[in-house]
C-alpha cells in the first residue's frame, strides 16, 4: 500500500505544516542540498487528487536548471560519439577506468558543445509539471517553473494555486545561456 495516500500520514504532515507555520515541509534530501543556489526544492505537502487526499512528494525547480541539464545530456551525447570511453561523473561504476587525457579531451568538447548548443538555442524549455500518480509515496509531483529561485514564499504560492485549481503554466519557449549567470 503506498502510505502517502493513508489518512494517519496526512494527518501527521498536516500537523507537521501546522507547527511549521507552512502548507509544507522541506525533505531532507542528498541530491537537493547540493543545489545551494536555491533552484530546487524537494517538498510534501497536502493535497487532492481525483477527489481523494493526498501527500504530494514534489520536485520543484527552475526553468534555467532543467535547460542546463538538458544542455548538458544532449552535449555529453554528442562528446560520447567522438569519445565512446567517457562517462559522466555521476555514471561511473566502481572501477571505472578513462585515461586523463581522454577525459579532458572529452571534457573540453563538451563546454565547447554547451556553448555551441546555447549559442544557436538548440534547446528551449517551458513550466510544465508531471503528476505521478504511481509514485513510491503519495503521488509524485514535478514541477518546472519560470523563477530565479525556489523560495518558501514561491512553493507557497505554487502549492496554494495547485491545489486551488489556478495554476497556469507558461508556455512559451526559453533558452538561456551560462554567460548570463556571469553578469550580475
Amino acid at each position: 500500500m503506498n502510505e502517502g495516500y493513508n489518512p494517519e500520514e496526512i494527518k501527521l504532515l498536516k500537523e507537521e505544516c501546522q507547527e511549521a507555520g507552512t502548507n509544507f515541509i522541506h525533505c531532507d534530501d542528498e541530491d537537493v542540498s547540493t543545489s545551494e543556489n536555491g533552484e530546487l526544492a524537494h517538498v510534501q505537502f497536502v493535497g487532492s487528487y481525483k477527489g481523494q487526499e493526498v501527500i504530494y512528494d514534489a520536485i520543484i525547480y527552475t526553468l534555467r536548471l532543467h535547460h542546463s541539464s538538458l544542455v548538458y545530456e544532449k552535449a555529453v551525447e554528442q562528446a560520447q560519439k567522438v569519445y565512446p570511453d567517457y562517462l559522466p561523473l555521476d555514471e561511473r561504476a566502481p572501477g571505472y577506468k578513462i585515461s586523463p587525457a581522454v577525459e579532458e579531451e572529452a571534457e573540453e568538447l563538451i563546454t565547447e558543445l554547451i556553448e555551441s548548443i546555447e549559442e544557436e538555442e538548440e534547446v528551449k524549455v517551458k513550466e510544465h509539471l508531471e503528476i505521478e500518480p504511481e509514485f513510491e509515496y503519495g503521488v509524485g509531483l514535478d514541477a518546472c517553473l519560470n523563477i530565479e529561485a525556489v523560495t518558501d514564499e514561491v512553493i507557497t504560492k505554487f502549492i496554494e494555486d495547485f491545489n486551488n485549481g489556478r495554476l497556469k503554466l507558461d508556455t512559451t519557449l526559453y533558452s538561456f545561456t551560462s554567460d548570463e549567470e556571469d553578469e550580475d
